[in-house]
């Protein structure tokens, strides 16, 4: 059975096989979160889309070497600590804490690496003197600029030609600049701006640098797959691309570019200026993780993505439906790549998604040993990581209701029904109901249960 992966690759526009550039250790790098602001749930979609990759590797590889950046040095960050008066390290440093919160909320495992970029300015500045050297960039008012038609492949990932990137983005404006075109790799900062020791005087780097100089650092010049989400196929990963190509003497930056699609709202993308955002943060004391790890794996990473109440009521109840089936003593079984195969075409989580309902179908029918295939196959993706009694406190404790004044609504409940008060009856079923509170009459007797 053919079992090798195939993914979307955006620099040929096709889906691929791939092939690794050395089998013993894969090579993967993902543009991760600028640190101004907690992460919204459109941020979580390439967390989680990227988590699923990089399981499918480890499974299928000896090694993998996943690399996911934190930009904590950014106009935006600086914009931010001004706007909330507090210092830049301070709202770094918190926004940082909440992204590793939120990651392990929606149960990703931990790349190998989260270099800071601050960390690693030396390298930068180390790359622009090259490029500079090579004559593939030059200075003007203390500002170094990547000059972009030294470099003839540019565009080539976009697939669009040099005139029309230029006319349908946002390029800074510049009197430094020799072309339009051009980017900024070094810039002065202002006294109260964080900076950096340059050749070029006191700075800090342009936002495209800091990817290349780090890809550069633990996954050496050439590396396999470099994702994100489909935001920063232009300009960012088209500049990365340039500069990294032109300062490693390379024919390739990474081999294979994947980029997901935006979680909108209405149809509309999710965004500040929409005000439409969601914060991860928000959800953590209401919505298990699960739930929102299978409302993102709900649609193909490369379409969009609409967030919504019944998604999420939907990927609630089959949480709920598929515990059913959990088993205190589960051993982890290996998952039969023909389970596995719509993950290997191009990360198919909606095809995955109706391989674990058949599993669970057949669990129910079946044996202790296809509930086992059933969790395994689940937890594989990140589904089903609680025990049972976990699932149900958290349940429990997300409610605003508690246990005794569930009971004593039940009982003014059955004393209107007694009164033939079925009004009030009603009332009270339709209030527990609002609260996530089920109340079932059976034999005779009230029994209830969160939703």
């Amino acid at each position: 059975m053919d079992n090798n992966i195939f993914l979307t690759n955006n620099l040929s526009n096709k889906k691929e096989k791939f092939v690794p550039i050395d089998e013993r250790n894969i090579k993967m790098y993902v543009c991760g979160p600028t640190v101004y602001d907690d992460p919204h749930i459109g941020n979580a979609r390439p967390i989680v889309v990227f988590d699923i990759l990089y399981k499918i590797f480890k499974k299928k590889y000896p090694k993998v070497t996943y690399v996911r950046n934190i930009t904590d040095v950014d106009d935006k960050i600086i914009n931010s600590s001004k706007n909330k008066n507090i210092s830049i390290s301070e709202l770094t440093e918190n926004v940082n804490k909440s992204f590793q919160k939120d990651c392990s909320y929606l149960n990703c495992d931990i790349p190998t690496h989260q270099p800071k970029a601050t960390e690693h300015i030396d390298l930068m500045i180390e790359m622009i003197s090259n490029l500079i050297n090579k004559g593939f960039a030059y200075e003007e008012n203390q500002h170094i600029y990547f000059e972009v038609k030294k470099f003839k492949d540019y565009g080539k990932l976009s697939n669009k030609n040099l005139d029309e990137l230029i006319a349908g983005s946002r390029v800074e404006v510049s009197d430094n600049k020799k072309n339009s075109q051009d980017f900024v790799l070094w810039k002065p900062s202002k006294d109260d701006e964080p900076s950096w020791a340059s050749p070029w005087g006191k700075g800090r780097p342009g936002w495209h640098l800091e990817c290349s100089a780090m890809s550069k650092k633990f996954l050496g010049n050439e590396f396999d797959i470099h994702g994100g989400g489909i935001d920063l196929l232009f300009p960012h990963h088209e500049n990365e691309i340039a500069q990294s190509r032109c300062a490693n003497d390379t024919k390739v930056f990474a081999n294979y570019w994947l980029h997901n699609a935006f979680i909108t709202m209405s149809n509309e993308k999710m965004a500040k200026s929409q005000g439409n955002i969601f914060k991860i943060k928000d959800f953590r004391n209401n919505v298990s993780g699960q739930v929102l790890r299978l409302a993102i794996m709900s649609a193909h990473y490369k379409q969009p993505l609409d967030w919504n109440d019944k998604l999420l009521n939907d990927c609630q109840n089959t949480i709920n439906k598929w515990y059913k089936m959990y088993t205190s003593d589960y051993k982890a079984v290996e998952i039969d790549d023909e389970i596995l195969k719509p993950l290997y075409d191009d990360l198919n989580t909606p095809g995955y998604i109706a391989n674990l309902h058949k599993l669970y179908d057949k669990a129910q029918k079946g044996n202790s040993t296809d509930k086992v295939l059933f969790i395994s196959a689940c937890k594989f993706v990140g589904l089903l990581n609680e025990t049972e009694n976990q699932w149900l406190e958290f349940k429990k404790n997300k409610h605003s209701i508690n246990e005794t004044e569930i009971l004593e609504r039940i009982e003014q409940r059955n004393k209107a029904r007694k009164d033939k008060n079925y009004e009030e009856a009603d009332k009270i079923r339709d209030e527990l109901l609002d609260k996530g509170v089920l109340i079932e009459d059976k034999d005779g007797k009230t029994t209830w249960k969160f939703k």
